[in-house]
């Protein structure tokens, strides 16, 4: 089979699928080495960017998905009238950079970090699809464990946790030293 009927094959399962593709799912189907595979998306993706398309491939962890480009988005919100966005609140992405950082975490390790019952905002992270239960810890109880989604690394523009910036201790420093501040303050009202 040529490379551009393999193209135009992976084009019809990612169109189809609209959610990410395991790339060894796609060797798989196309009886070919994991590499080859690879190579031939390498190819589409330069093709599609160089054709200037509204559709890209992106790459997330181990799979791929098809996606409208982000500059065409204003179009979308055009034609689709209200597409469902959410906002997240200070408290949203607190939580989330909690629990994409320190995952799998349970709610009660969150809360301590907070501070504050989390119960609200882990419930809401859920309901936007970017953090999922990921089983429950062996302890009494069996708490839930709380992790990040695909839609977060999509959301976010990364391919992996492994992506997400890393703070230095000069940085963690200062946030510690902001954090007792602001008990100090609340402890003194």
């Amino acid at each position: 089979m040529k490379s551009e009927q393999y193209e135009a094959i992976i084009e019809g399962i990612l169109f189809a699928m609209g959610e990410s593709v395991e790339l060894a799912r796609l060797a798989e189907v196309l009886e070919l080495e994991l590499e080859q595979v690879r190579m031939i998306l390498h190819k589409m993706i330069m093709r599609y960017e160089q054709e200037d398309r509204g559709i890209q491939i992106i790459e997330i962890e181990d799979a791929v998905q098809l996606c409208t480009k982000k500059e065409l988005y204003e179009y979308l919100i055009k034609i689709a009238k209200q597409p469902k966005r959410q906002v997240l609140t200070d408290v949203l992405l607190e939580t989330l950079s909690i629990i994409a950082y320190k995952q799998p975490i349970t709610k009660l390790e969150i809360e301590k970090i907070r501070g504050v019952s989390s119960a609200h905002s882990v419930n809401k992270l859920v309901e936007y699809n970017l953090v999922c239960e990921l089983g429950r810890l062996d302890a009494p109880g069996r708490p839930l464990l709380f992790g990040t989604t695909e839609e977060f690394l999509r959301c976010f523009g990364v391919q992996s946790i492994e992506e997400l910036p890393t703070l230095n201790q000069d940085q963690l420093e200062e946030f510690r030293q902001q954090a007792e501040e602001e008990m100090n303050l609340k402890l003194n009202v």
